[in-house]
């Protein structure tokens, strides 16, 4: 069976507090977006789990890997799963603010939960799929969801950018989401993202913001860039998707990207 797991990008960040147990509260919107990996899932024709990686590299151990860790944490808690062959695509840029291992565990546990009819209803998945990740929940759902906590409290947020022409250019940079944390100032947003959203993405630029541009521009100048890049190139909204270090790009016709983000991933599609 092969699924195409998607991405997602933030539709601002707000930082709002720290926890006693040290992670960080934040809001933010997270917008499901058509560029996807590929997932096959076999059964194994050994007595193992096996995990092919093809297109961008994979960095880490693949068994390590959060399609693998999925497995792992079902068979753990009484799962019957057999031994199984996998193929995972990567066509989603890792260290990108993308969501893309949290959209490909997501998948997995959706895609064994229908293979081997394990009764799984979308909460119970939800609930089991944070253990891997604050935004792997939004993955199992996946449509614009208002999140809060630590990104693991969501719900339904009532904004379409269908129409809109999305840009993504990725650098070939990899910024550490510890010290993105470590360098982000705390403070109460004078606007909820909810609130914010109810308006036209044209009034969006300004508002919507994202609190880890300021600290990751400031280590890391050529993100910073690429944004201003995106605005003089005609988009009406810009900004970096999560701690980083994609830049993404709202507009009304497609950016001409030629001679341009030279040795940066580009993605570009009509939302």
């Amino acid at each position: 069976m092969t699924v195409y797991p998607n991405c997602k990008i933030n539709l601002g960040l707000n930082i709002v507090g720290v926890r006693p147990d040290g992670y960080h509260d934040i809001e933010t919107v997270f917008y499901p977006v058509p560029l996807c990996d590929r997932l096959t899932v076999e059964p194994a024709a050994g007595e193992t789990d096996t995990l092919v990686a093809e297109g961008i590299p994979v960095a880490g151990n693949m068994a390590e890997n959060l399609v693998v860790r999925v497995i792992g944490m079902l068979r753990r808690d009484g799962f019957a799963i057999p031994p199984l062959d996998i193929t995972l695509e990567k066509n989603i840029p890792s260290g990108a603010g993308l969501g893309g291992g949290s959209g490909d565990a997501a998948a997995m546990m959706r895609l064994v939960n229908e293979m081997f009819q394990l009764g799984m209803e979308k909460d119970e998945m939800r609930q089991r799929i944070a253990e891997l990740g604050a935004d792997c929940p939004f993955f199992v759902e996946n449509r614009p969801m208002f999140a809060q906590g630590i990104g693991d409290r969501i719900e339904p947020a009532e904004i379409s950018l269908s129409g809109w022409f999305l840009t993504l250019i990725k650098p070939d940079i990899f910024v550490s989401t510890k010290e993105a944390y470590a360098s982000v100032q705390i403070k109460k947003p004078n606007k909820s993202i909810k609130q914010i959203i109810k308006s036209s993405v044209e009034t969006w630029k300004g508002v919507l913001c994202n609190d880890f541009e300021e600290p990751v521009f400031a280590r890391h100048s050529a993100i910073g860039r690429i944004k201003e890049t995106l605005y003089a190139k005609g988009a009406i909204y810009a900004s970096m998707s999560g701690s980083g270090s994609c830049v993404y790009a709202l507009s009304r016709t497609p950016i001409i990207l030629e001679g341009a983000f030279g040795g940066c991933f580009r993605y570009q599609c009509v939302l």
